[in-house]
Parts: C-alpha cells; sequence; structure tokens
C-alpha cells in the first residue's frame, strides 16, 4: 500500500524546516563575517535554531472510554507493524495521559511511568519531568515487536485499592460512580490506574520527524489531572475529539467537549477536528448501501449539530477496519473505512497551520533583526554617499571653504552631543520603568500572594472561606498583570519617542522598535480565572476533602500561573534589553563617522594629498557595503518565501547575560 499521505506531508514539512534552519544558520554566518552580531543577536539567533531543531507537532487524542482512540492511533501511525502496537481492548484501555515522541537525546526507546502516589504531593506533571528519578523506566527492544507490544500494556495496568486511599488521591467522586448511584453507597475498594503519566519514546520516523502524540483517559480522569486542560491540550495543534457512531453524542462525551476540548482550544478553528469513529457498527449488508451511507451522514450532521461545529470537521471512521486494511493491504476496506479523508485533513489543514504559524514567528523574529541590520547597512551608504559627493566637490576649492566645513560639521557635532546627553537621561527613565514592570512581574511578588492564598485557605474553616481564598488570588495576579500593561506602555511611549527624536533631527534611520505586549500573558491568566471559577463554584468542590482540593488548587491553577508570569517575566526582560539595541548602535555609528568626517577635514586643509585617498577610500566602503546590502536582501528573501504559502508539498511536488535595566551606550 502506498505511503500515507500524512506521512508524506509531515516528511515535507520536516525538510522544510531543515532549510529554514539552514537559512537562519547563514545569516548567523553574515552576521559573524560582517561582525555586525550583538550579544542579544547571537543568543537570540541561537535559540531561534535550537528551537527550530526541537521542534515538535502534536495531536491530542481526546474521548470518553471505549470510542476507540487507541485504536485510531494505531490505524493512523504503527499499522506497518502488521498488529496493534498500542494495547486497544474492549473497554478500558488507556488509563493514564499517554506522550508518544522521539527523545533523540536518549539511546534507546523506553516508557518512563510516574506513579499515581505522586498525587499526594503538590507537584505537577510538568514538575516531576524534571526529576527523573521519581519515574518508573521500561527499555523497550524495538527489533522485537512482542516484546515492544507487551511493556506497553504497562501503561493500562490498573490496582483495587481501599476507598480512603482512592480518596486522598482524588480518584474517587460519588457524583460519577454507578456503583453509588445503584446502591447509595460507597464501595468498600475502587480500581484506580496504577500510574499517573506515561512517557514513550519510540523511534518511528514520524515521530522521529517532530510528531508528538498525547492519548489521554476519559472523563473522570482528564477532570482528575487538570494539568491536561490547562497545559497539555491547550498546547497541541491539533485536538482529535472522538465519538462513537453508533451512540453519538452523549451526556459524557458533551460535557468532556464543553468543559475540556472547546475551553482548552477556544480559539482553534480548524485544529479541531472531531472523528466519528466505529461507523462499521452502522453497516449492514441487508441495506442499500445507499441508506448506510444515509445513515452515517445523518449521525454526521446531529454531532456536527450538537456540538456546533462545521460538518466539514466531522469525519465519519472505521479505525478498526482502516487498521486491518492497511495491515492486509485492502484498497476497498480502506476506501470504507474513511480513514484516508481523515489523513487528508491532517495533512492538509494541520500541517500547514502549523507551518504558517512558525514561518510568521520566524519572520517577526529573525526577519525583525534582518531588517534592522538593512537599516543600518542603509544608513551607512546613504552617509557614505554624501560624504563622497561632498569631498569630491572639494577638488579645486580654497581653504576658506574646507575651513567653513570644518565650522559647520563642529556645530551638527555640538548639537549631537547635546541629544547623545539627551538619550542618557531618557536610558535613565527607562531603567525606572523597566524595574517597576520587572517588579510587578517578579516571582517574589506572586510567591508572597501565593504563600498568603495558601496560609488563608488552610486556616479557613468554611469551604465559602477557601473558595474566597481562591478568588482573591486571581484578583491579585489579574491586578498584578494590568499593572504590568501599564508600566509596558508608558516604557512603549518613552522608547517610540527616543527613536523618533534621533530620526527627525539627525536623519538616522526610522526604525519601529520591538514590541512588548501583555495581551496573550493577560489573555491566558483571564483562560486560568474561568477554570477557576469553574473550579470554585463545582459541587464536587464543595464536597471533597479540604486538604486535597487545596492541593489540586495549588498544583494545577496556581503553578500554571506562576509558569504564566514567569515566562512573562523572561519576555519582559529579554525585551528590555534588546529594545534600545539598535538606536544605540546608529548612535554610536553616527558619531563615530561625525569624529571621522571631522577629522578628513583637518587633514585635507593640511595637506590636499589627503582629499583623493579618503575618496578612494570611501569608493571601496561604499562598494563593500552595497555588496553586504545585496548579500543581506538575498537571505531577507528566502526567509521571507520559504514555505509562504499554505500547501506543504507532498513526495511527487516541489519540497519548497546583563540585567535589562543596564542600557548602556
Amino acid at each position: 500500500m502506498k505511503q500515507d499521505q500524512f506521512d508524506q506531508s509531515l516528511q515535507s514539512y520536516s525538510r522544510w524546516r531543515d532549510e529554514l534552519i539552514h537559512t537562519v544558520e547563514h545569516y548567523q554566518s553574515w552576521l559573524a563575517d560582517n561582525d555586525m552580531a550583538s550579544p542579544e543577536q547571537e543568543f537570540g539567533i541561537f535559540e531561534t535554531i535550537e528551537a527550530l531543531r526541537k521542534d515538535r507537532l502534536t495531536l491530542a487524542f481526546v474521548a470518553e472510554f471505549s470510542r476507540g482512540k487507541t485504536e485510531l492511533i494505531n490505524a493512523l501511525f504503527f499499522s506497518h507493524y502488521g498488529q496493534r502496537l498500542l494495547p486497544s481492548e474492549a473497554g478500558r484501555t488507556t488509563m493514564c495521559p499517554t506522550e508518544l515522541f522521539y527523545d533523540s537525546d536518549s539511546d534507546s526507546a523506553y516508557i518512563h511511568l510516574l506513579p499515581i502516589e505522586s498525587r499526594l504531593q503538590e507537584k505537577s506533571v510538568s514538575d516531576y519531568k524534571h526529576e527523573p528519578i521519581h519515574w518508573t523506566q521500561i527499555a523497550l527492544d524495538v527489533g522485537n515487536t512482542a516484546q515492544v507490544s507487551e511493556a506497553l500494556h504497562e501503561v493500562i495496568r490498573t490496582r483495587q485499592v481501599p476507598l480512603a486511599q482512592a480518596r486522598s488521591l482524588g480518584l474517587y467522586d460519588e457524583q460519577s460512580d454507578p456503583y453509588f448511584r445503584a446502591h447509595g453507597s460507597a464501595p468498600a475498594q475502587v480500581e484506580i490506574p496504577h500510574w499517573r503519566h506515561a512517557l514513550i519514546s519510540f523511534p518511528h520516523p514520524l515521530l522521529k520527524q517532530g510528531l508528538v502524540i498525547l492519548d489521554t483517559p476519559g472523563l473522570n480522569a482528564i477532570g482528575n489531572e487538570p494539568e491536561l486542560t490547562l497545559n497539555m491540550l491547550p498546547s497541541a495543534q491539533a485536538i482529535l475529539f472522538l465519538l462513537a457512531a453508533d451512540t453519538g453524542v452523549t451526556r459524557s462525551d458533551m460535557e468532556m467537549w464543553e468543559h475540556h476540548v472547546r475551553a482548552a482550544h477556544a480559539h482553534a478553528g480548524d485544529n479541531l477536528v472531531v472523528a466519528l469513529n466505529k461507523i462499521d457498527t452502522l453497516w449492514d449488508e441487508l441495506k442499500e448501501p445507499g441508506r448506510v451511507n444515509a445513515s452515517i451522514e445523518t449521525q454526521r450532521d446531529n454531532a456536527a449539530e450538537q456540538l456546533r461545529v462545521e460538518r466539514s470537521r466531522v469525519f465519519p471512521v472505521s479505525a478498526q477496519k482502516g487498521l486491518l486494511a492497511k495491515i492486509r493491504d485492502d484498497e476497498r476496506l480502506l476506501r470504507e473505512s474513511r480513514l484516508s479523508q481523515l489523513e487528508a485533513y491532517l495533512a492538509d489543514t494541520i500541517l500547514p497551520r502549523k507551518q504558517e504559524i512558525m514561518r510568521e514567528n520566524l519572520v517577526s523574529q529573525i526577519g525583525g533583526m534582518i531588517d534592522e541590520n538593512l537599516a543600518f547597512l542603509e544608513a551607512r551608504k546613504e552617509e557614505a554617499a554624501k560624504q563622497l559627493a561632498e569631498l569630491r566637490s572639494l577638488r579645486g576649492k580654497n581653504a576658506d571653504v574646507i575651513v567653513h566645513l570644518m565650522s559647520k560639521s563642529r556645530e551638527e557635532q555640538a548639537a549631537y552631543l547635546r541629544n547623545v546627553e539627551s538619550f542618557q537621561n531618557s536610558r535613565r527613565l527607562l531603567q525606572t520603568q523597566a524595574r517597576n514592570m520587572l517588579e510587578a512581574l517578579s516571582m517574589d511578588s506572586l510567591d508572597r500572594l501565593t504563600n498568603k492564598t495558601r496560609d488563608n485557605m488552610t486556616h479557613s474553616w468554611t469551604t465559602n472561606g477557601m473558595k474566597r481564598g481562591m478568588e482573591t488570588f486571581f484578583d491579585g495576579a489579574r491586578d498584578a498583570m494590568e499593572q504590568v500593561s501599564g508600566h509596558a506602555e508608558q516604557t512603549r511611549m518613552l522608547i517610540r519617542a527616543t527613536y523618533k527624536k534621533f530620526h527627525e533631527e539627525h536623519g538616522l534611520p526610522q526604525l519601529t522598535p520591538k514590541q512588548f505586549s501583555t495581551t496573550g500573558y493577560a489573555s491566558e491568566l483571564e483562560r486560568l480565572y474561568q477554570e477557576a471559577e469553574a473550579f470554585r463554584r463545582s459541587p464536587v468542590t464543595t464536597m471533597t476533602e479540604q486538604s486535597f482540593v487545596i492541593k489540586k488548587f495549588f498544583i494545577s491553577l496556581v503553578s500554571h500561573a506562576r509558569s504564566l508570569f514567569f515566562k512573562a517575566n523572561q519576555d519582559a526582560n529579554a525585551w528590555l534589553k534588546e529594545v534600545m539595541n539598535p538606536l544605540v548602535r546608529q548612535i554610536k555609528e553616527h558619531k563615530a563617522t561625525m569624529e571621522k568626517r571631522l577629522d578628513t577635514l583637518r587633514r585635507i586643509s593640511e595637506s590636499r594629498d589627503t582629499l583623493d585617498s579618503r575618496i578612494k577610500e570611501l569608493e571601496v566602503g561604499l562598494r563593500h557595503t552595497r555588496a553586504q546590502l545585496d548579500s543581506l536582501q538575498q537571505l531577507r528573501h528566502a526567509l521571507h518565501n520559504n514555505g509562504s504559502g499554505r500547501k506543504v508539498a507532498s513526495e511527487n511536488e516541489e519540497a519548497p547575560g546583563r540585567d535589562a535595566t543596564e542600557i548602556a551606550i
């Protein structure tokens, strides 16, 4: 059977990403060869190249139990193994969130499993990922399919524990327990997952090219691990939400969709996909094919209407028949499974969107640096051409003309130096603004708020008191972000005014200083606040033991807010380090040029032989600057046009260190 379309497109995407890395490395070499790289630029380019090399495309599979998630993953990505690689059986299979990827830093394939008891500690899964000692490790023998398949069954392992232990782990809720509803009392023993999270590194070709598959448990499990909703699902490039064609949209499906999927990708658009699985349950040899297809389309229309998504994003499939068709190389069965239509959508929509986002980010980051270099060289070229014309006009002129030019140049230099002194005053004001902004974003400030919230919640005797503590925390965090926004706007105004002054009064290139916005952080904080409100008002929160409510609140919501503030602090610090550098370099260059011009005029007044030698020197320099501009323009063109189209090419197409407040001249 021919290579899958998604497989082809991901390979093409990988080649495109390698071309981008080559372009950025070429620019890095150009800066070094022309001695034009600032330390901040060098660090920024290094981080960009590393980010490109580590780039991953995450596809998250989300569904209630028994919807066929794991079978669909097998059918889409692992059919060439000739069997089910991931365990897919009747009933509950995926019992803990599972990430499949390729770890290029490891010499061998592995499974890392985080024990369920880790939920007793106030640490998120992200925190534990930095502490390998807590994970159980199983080596995978990739040459032995049976061993791999058997080892992967560990992911679905469960065990029976006393009710009290299940409660302490936050894994028992009367509201969702069928036994409690049937008998009016809780069971003595409760079945729970053996593991909290699984990391599987496997040398699959698609995983090697950056694909990451996130397989999630059902509704109860996903609700018990808020980090999935708060972090993992929102960071995925696409979410595939599975339904069963024979049941349609059930109550638990809708609850998961509304509370965990749609909320995680509120603005996902094309990247939120619905798979209506198990259409083979509607196949009926006693019915006409047209009537069978009509039944499938009716279920598709109903699902689209209930979930409020476009019909074009609901894909009827049979994962089981698709997997079987690929293993048996049965083209007819593959067509009937409709799996290829879903693969085509992933290849033609999800990958190109990921490609476009990456290209836009790269054009913004590296393209901004290149534009700054181009403006710098254009200014140097214009200044050299101006001096060249001025010196050529001095041929045959008497000494009085040269003396007049020297006097005029000294006046211009004096005015310029006064403005440089004014710039130093602006720089001091900017340092004050920077300190205020970074203080509002500081981890110390947020930790004080966190500790105060924890103390208030721990010593509260009522559920309402605990809930007020949660509200107080987010009110404080939102106030802090609003303060940052105000400081950032004042800082932007000061920087723009400073740039404008030197452009209008001294003809320096008109550059648009890099911007820093808190909009994205504020939006994410608002999403966290809405999650906190839902958690705060939930009846389950009211009925859950107080210590566990506090623990869950801090592990999920507070830790995520802290990560958000940390990222904002880093980005603001980096911005403040870089934002004045273009103007600083221009000021230095212009100052050196004025001094050189005065020195040239002085030497010409002493000896006319200096005039011709300086003209030749300027002519050589001008040719060199023009050559630099040409090569840099070519790099800019390559960056802006590499992969600018929406479609990723397929196989038969053309593959396309100081503190921020220390800003010194």
